[in-house]
């Protein structure tokens, strides 16, 4: 029994773990596919081995996320994290397992900036409650920089903290450019400035993960949000036919316009921030 980094070699039994709760693990599901489990096309993702087995399994990059963990596997991924040394500015996931992590990994690596302990895992799995807005489109490449300064905006207020750009500036931005390629980036313009935007940040097998939901402060109160999230959905379904998100519980006005649309909440999830 142990902990080792996965390679392509094993992208079958990782996906195996992934498909036990294909809505829940989207966010990781995304990024196996996307990185086939090769280290030089993405992060890190360990195993917790058993018996021979790969039975669960931890995203180690940016975001640390435990995958169908249980006991004995979070804590071998928390010693193996100790002995790798801390290169994520946040752990997310189901609350139990971050929670478990964390417990671990404080001593050595707290204080955290923040902890989110309750953050409701939404979903809908077909059409929204309420009428979309027409208004909401996906975004045109040509209009990156109209987008750009709302994602940014978004992240800064939702972190605490401004986007990593990298050394020349770009990684964010890039980012945002490769959403909007991909036709997963969604907004309502007017005058050329965005006042309600909403991006696809994560594509799994059959299910999808909306992130970035931002409506200008200006235009906060107006009632844009719920039905640009109804319009997002239906653009989403487009590419997976089930949609996600998860919200800080104690954002009222965000959850009340998600349930409004038909989310559920499904999952409670957690995060903690460095």
């Amino acid at each position: 029994m142990g902990v080792r980094v996965l390679g392509p070699r094993d992208l079958p039994a990782a996906r195996a773990v992934i498909a036990r709760d294909p809505v829940v693990n989207v966010f990781v599901d995304s990024l196996v596919q996307a990185s086939g489990l090769d280290p030089r096309r993405g992060a890190e993702v360990w195993g917790y081995v058993a018996q021979g087995e790969i039975e669960a399994l931890c995203h180690a990059g940016g975001n640390m996320v435990p995958v169908g963990a249980g006991e004995a596997a979070l804590r071998a991924f928390a010693g193996y994290a100790l002995r790798r040394g801390r290169n994520c500015f946040q752990i997310l996931g189901p609350a139990r397992a971050v929670d478990q992590l964390w417990t671990a990994l404080e001593p050595h690596w707290g204080p955290a900036r923040e902890i989110r302990d309750e953050q409701p895992f939404m979903v809908i799995e077909g059409s929204p409650a309420i009428a979309p807005d027409p208004l909401v489109r996906a975004v045109e490449p040509v209009e990156l920089s109209v987008l750009y300064p709302a994602c940014v905006a978004m992240y800064t207020e939702e972190v605490g903290v401004p986007p990593q750009t990298g050394p020349d500036g770009t990684f964010y931005r890039s980012r945002v450019a490769e959403l909007i390629r991909a036709g997963r980036a969604f907004a309502r313009i007017e005058d050329g400035k965005v006042v309600f935007k909403a991006e696809v940040g994560s594509v799994g097998t059959g299910v999808c993960q909306i992130q970035g939901v931002w409506v200008d402060p200006e235009r906060r109160g107006e009632g844009l949000a719920a039905p640009g999230m109804a319009a997002v959905v239906e653009l989403a379904r487009q590419i997976a036919p089930v949609v996600t998100l998860y919200v800080n519980a104690f954002n009222t006005p965000a959850r009340r316009a998600y349930e409004r649309v038909g989310f559920r909440t499904v999952e409670t999830f957690a995060t903690i921030l460095f």
